[in-house]
């Protein structure tokens, strides 16, 4: 069973392989850590936690990055305002982000590597690329990629000839800095009194590295020189992932990463998210609304990820509803869910779900069959055709599990139950869980008693945990 997906950078539905024959190597470009994701995009990282279940699912193993951006202009801007260290500033929104990951039952990535943590590789990339006469030092000490250089620059993005201007560049504050061609990017940043304390030491002084230079050099440790899969957002097509394969392929002359998957934006009710339209929902003010992770998670993944989505609260209810057919579907079948990490199953008579997804991950013609064979299975139980067939039932059950388990669906009694824990009370166990596996047990227990207080009791198990009410 292969999966065929659309490719950004041939515009063709090509097979997804693992170059090595073993496992699919593959990158998703992470959040820049200075304030809470917001729910487009969450659309992004859940239909790439799609695509890693399906390959998992049909017994394709996975090794997924995620990295983590921890130091560009925001969040520098960011915590120098709010008077916080870098690091504790963008780890408190690290955490943010991993524990809506988690409450939206996305996978952790293999490794989850951070900018800072990889200043070295960067530096070492840049140098590199002036070796090679790809990359220049400004007269302030700032780096950048020369675009002439690389002759293949824009065949991602279809970018005309045209369209690349390398007049003489005016001087600009926020990304780029003393160029010698407005088309060129920075690679370094030289120091800046707005920086801060925020600086490291360089061959070319003290500063910080661009933004684009920090996934290419994390693909280059985790992944190597080329790999299968890179993904995003579509708005990060050009200029992020186009400068990316500049970076990397102007010096090992190699192709980058063989496929690009990219996810298209997300809507809020016709209309561009913005904070200026009060429409940029993050998961805590959907909680807030009454709605549950894994609702906002059926919605998301709903829609084909080459369209755009366009959420609204009408779709939201209507996700409500579809997770409560499944459920009421897994209970008339006797049908308990298992959160188990190996995700290869049978898909058995729920084979058409997996075929949809197979084919250019068609989420929405998946949906749809998964729900027109519940009624006909329901329908089948009705008349009886399933009394004492305990091998029918058991076919059912696996089949059922891969669905749930390659949609990323948790859709048990007890999950139904679930949708009346408060988000606060969910993030306050999450944070609790989280300090239990980093063996910080004062915190743990002071987090238990907190959540014992407001009423909840905590049930601790080899995987996870389970909120329940204290009488």
């Amino acid at each position: 069973m292969v999966l065929k997906l659309y490719d950004t950078l041939t515009r063709e539905v090509r097979e997804v392989f693992p170059m090595d024959g073993q496992s699919v190597r593959f990158y998703g470009c992470g959040p820049t850590v200075y304030g809470p994701a917001h729910i487009g995009n969450f659309r992004t990282f859940v239909m790439q936690d799609v695509f890693r279940r399906v390959l998992e699912t049909s017994g394709q193993q996975t090794f997924h990055v995620r990295n983590l951006t921890d130091v560009d202009d925001k969040t520098i801007r960011q915590s120098q305002e709010e008077g916080i260290k870098l690091e504790d500033f963008t780890a408190n929104w690290t955490t943010r982000f991993q524990n809506d990951c988690e409450l939206l039952n996305l996978m952790a990535p293999h490794i989850e590597p951070s900018a800072v943590g990889h200043i070295p590789e960067q530096i070492a990339l840049i140098e590199r690329l002036i070796e090679k006469d790809k990359a220049y030092q400004a007269k302030d000490g700032s780096v950048y990629f020369r675009v002439e250089a690389f002759a293949e620059y824009g065949r991602l993005s279809r970018l005309a000839d045209r369209e690349i201007t390398t007049s003489a560049p005016v001087r600009e504050t926020s990304d780029e800095y003393d160029r010698d061609s407005a088309a060129d990017f920075a690679l370094w940043k030289a120091r800046r009194p707005e920086d801060g304390e925020n600086f490291w030491n360089s061959p070319w002084g003290e500063g910080r590295p661009g933004w684009h230079i920090e996934c290419s050099a994390i693909c280059m440790k985790h992944l190597g020189e080329s790999f299968d899969l890179h993904s995003g957002g579509v708005d990060l097509v050009f200029p992020h992932h186009e400068n990316e394969i500049a970076q990397v392929e102007a010096v090992t002359c190699k192709t980058f990463a063989r496929h690009w998957f990219h996810i298209a934006h997300l809507m809020v009710e016709g209309q561009k998210m913005s904070k200026s339209l009060g429409n940029l929902y993050t998961l805590s003010d959907l909680a807030e609304k009454g709605y549950h992770p894994q609702e906002i998670r059926y919605l998301l993944l709903s829609g084909n990820y080459r369209q755009p989505l366009n959420f609204t609260f009408d779709s939201l209810g209507a996700a409500r509803k579809a997770i409560s057919k499944l459920t009421d579907f897994a209970s008339r079948f006797g049908f308990e869910y298992k959160d188990n990490s190996q995700l290869k199953r049978e898909f058995g008579p729920f084979y058409p779900v997996q075929e949809a997804l197979l084919t250019d991950l068609n989420t929405p013609e998946a949906l749809g069959r998964l729900f027109r064979l519940v009624r006909e299975l329901t329908e089948a139980w009705h008349r009886g055709e399933f009394d004492g067939e305990t091998d029918k039932i058991k076919a059912v059950h696996e089949g059922y599990q891969a669905c749930l388990d390659a949609f990323g669906l948790v859709v048990d009694a007890k999950a139904q139950e679930s949708i009346d824990i408060p988000y606060d009370i969910q993030e306050m166990a999450q944070k609790r869980w989280q300090s239990k596996c980093n063996k910080n047990w004062a915190e743990a227990d002071q987090l238990r008693d907190e959540l014992l207080k407001l009423g909840w009791i905590v049930k601790d198990g080899k995987e996870g945990f389970e909120l329940a009410k204290s009488d």
